[in-house]
């Protein structure tokens, strides 16, 4: 078959490089233009190769139009005669119009097990739902949003540490191995879906920057949670609040932690605890157990263990880290 792949960030790249080695035509690549710089790395923000460039490097034309919707964009989109459209985390919405362009629609290869987790951040909201388990669906496209009849589903265990970027890359070579095993049943036939449960259906929507700041009035637990789904974009964050030095509340980026629900303690959420003897962490009181920082991201420098951190900045009794504090 001849196809059209549809897909920006590292997500889509295992899906192109598998779809490229198989027996069908990719004719071209449709991405996102370029933005800003930092911008353009799909639904957890990872930097990987590219889509375009992989495209570029095996000879396959790619197109980058700002909307994939105007009369133009349709027409260029029909131009290339394709059987199907492959979609894997394009980041626009397709109508009517650009799903006929191509002979038999489109299907996409989405990252979570739908109808859970419709949206631009499946992968994210997936483990700050505390779910254990998530996957891969491949769905005929439609114009409502992840709507699609169910062609496929496979199904993974969520780890229990693991972030959201590290999930995404597992989720991105299923998809390029479900997704060749679709087209090719396309390619001989007929093949039918299976329709969504509407009572099921939940929303994971784009993730913002707010999200990522740290309430520490929140359990542990939940707290964790957060450091995973935020990693690598937008990354969680807090601000060092330090009293006793008057010195203004500075901004920390929370890069890994691990939460103990269990363990008690008398201090307010968000005091700085004693730090273990080879400081491997910071310890947090939190609004029920502690949580661990094992790694951060001071403003401005690079990430760092957190004994490096704590060597260069010990802290003292009424240092605490906060939410939604201006920083200095």
């Amino acid at each position: 078959m001849r196809l059209v792949l549809m897909g920006t960030g590292t997500f889509a790249e295992p899906a192109f490089q598998a779809l490229l080695s198989g027996p069908h035509e990719v004719a071209c690549v449709v991405t996102q233009p370029p933005k800003k710089a930092g911008s353009e790395r799909g639904s957890t923000r990872q930097i990987g190769v590219g889509v375009h460039i992989l495209a570029l490097r095996a000879g396959v034309p790619v197109w980058r139009p700002d909307s994939i919707n105007t009369p133009e964009s349709v027409a260029q989109l029909a131009s290339y005669n394709a059987d199907l459209l492959v979609v894997a985390a394009y980041g626009q919405i397709l109508k009517p119009e650009a799903l006929r362009a191509a002979r038999l629609g489109g299907i996409n290869l989405h990252a979570s097990l739908l109808p859970r987790h419709r949206g631009a951040a499946p992968v994210a909201w997936s483990i700050l739902s505390n779910d254990t388990e998530t996957g891969v669906s491949v769905l005929r496209m439609t114009p409502a949003l992840d709507a699609g009849d169910l062609v496929a589903v496979v199904k993974t265990p969520i780890h229990p540490e693991e972030t959201a970027g590290e999930l995404e890359f597992r989720l991105a070579d299923m998809a390029a191995m479900v997704g060749v095993e679709v087209v090719d049943r396309m390619a001989a036939g007929a093949v039918t879906g299976l329709p969504q449960h509407a009572s099921l259906v939940t929303r994971a929507p784009k993730l913002k920057k707010e999200m990522g700041d740290l309430d520490w009035d929140q359990p542990a637990d939940r707290l964790a949670l957060v450091v995973r789904a935020m990693q690598p974009w937008p990354t969680a964050y807090t601000h060092w609040v330090r009293p006793s030095e008057g010195k203004p509340p500075t901004r920390l980026l929370v890069v890994k932690a691990r939460a103990k629900p269990e363990e008690t303690h008398h201090a307010r959420p968000g005091e700085l605890l004693s730090p273990p003897r080879d400081l491997s962490c910071l310890r947090v009181a939190t609004g029920r157990g502690v949580l661990e920082i094992f790694s951060v991201q001071p403003a401005g420098k690079a990430v760092m263990q957190a004994d490096a951190f704590l060597r260069g900045r010990r802290h003292v009794e009424g240092d605490a880290l906060q939410k939604g504090v201006a920083a200095g």
